[in-house]
């Protein structure tokens, strides 16, 4: 990535993980980072890094699925340090199980964070680029985002959309003089698995069933900003998650026994009874 000294960064779910790389990141070339996380004390930790590697960081306490403190966060920004040149919307979180076991209320969670908080981050953000006639925004989707994986429907649904929103949004802003792009990175190690909620099974034991291997925040945060420098519309990585991608588009049977296997061995450890629906067998 270019040189961002003098310019000013907002990541969303910066305290920890993948956020924490890219804030960290973009200290070591004097940027501006206003550090956003629930994680009042992470956010503060990341931010003094940032100093410390050449930046400026400043944290701020922000759940993005409060769409007034989001639009609150880009506006004070604004205010302080006169405009806005990266908005990275990075904050997530999943649940991972059967669909027919998910509740209205883990649909609910998981589309507030990972889909209306990256729309609160855009759309605030676009209007205060608008304002000034440049700026660059970077959604975090993942791999999910483009290929259906099954035992995270609710996170795959927000992360199809995150993608169609950049993508969508990209058309329209290339005429104001705005960057649109999104990650979709593959398995990143961060402590996303070590949280993740899992219905009717043990989380120990479906870890082993991703399909590695894991990178770095480090180097995903590598990746996420060479694609912004590049001014990519979709930076997938690593290769195994790009070839993913690019057997999804061109021949996606072939990733219907992958798909119906990661299924059958969850339900091999899972608690949750094997029923079909109305007599009919499981798929």
């Amino acid at each position: 990535m270019a040189s961002c000294a003098s310019t000013v960064a907002i990541v969303t779910g910066g305290a920890s993980g993948i956020g924490r790389a890219l804030c960290e990141a973009l200290g070591r070339e004097g940027a501006t980072v206003v550090v956003a996380d629930l994680d009042a004390a992470g956010a503060r930790k990341v931010a003094s890094a940032v100093g410390a590697l050449g930046g400026t960081g400043f944290a701020a306490v922000v759940d993005v699925a409060d769409r007034h403190a989001v639009e609150q966060l880009v506006s004070t920004t604004v205010a302080t340090h006169g405009r806005l040149d990266y908005m990275f919307n990075n904050a997530g979180l999943s649940i991972w199980g059967e669909a027919r076991d998910m509740d209205a209320d883990d649909w609910q969670r998981v589309i507030d964070v990972n889909l209306w908080g990256v729309v609160a981050g855009t759309t605030s953000a676009y209007r205060a680029m608008l304002s000034q006639g440049s700026g660059h925004i970077v959604n975090t989707a993942s791999i999910a985002g483009l290929v259906p994986s099954p035992l995270a429907v609710p996170y795959v649904t927000a992360k199809h959309a995150v993608v169609g929103l950049s993508l969508a949004l990209r058309y329209e802003a290339a005429a104001h003089g705005i960057k649109v792009s999104v990650a979709c990175p593959g398995l990143v190690r961060t402590p996303f698995y070590d949280t993740v909620r899992v219905l009717n099974a043990r989380r120990e034991d479906t870890l082993p069933l991703l399909p590695g291997p894991f990178v770095t925040p480090e180097r995903a945060a590598r990746a996420i900003l060479r694609g912004v420098k590049r001014n990519r519309a979709v930076i997938a990585f690593p290769w195994l998650a790009r070839s993913a991608w690019r057997i999804h588009r061109l021949q996606p049977a072939l990733l219907r026994p992958t798909m119906r296997s990661a299924v059958e061995r969850f339900r091999r450890i899972s608690s949750s009874p094997h029923r079909g629906v109305m007599g009919v067998p499981e798929a």
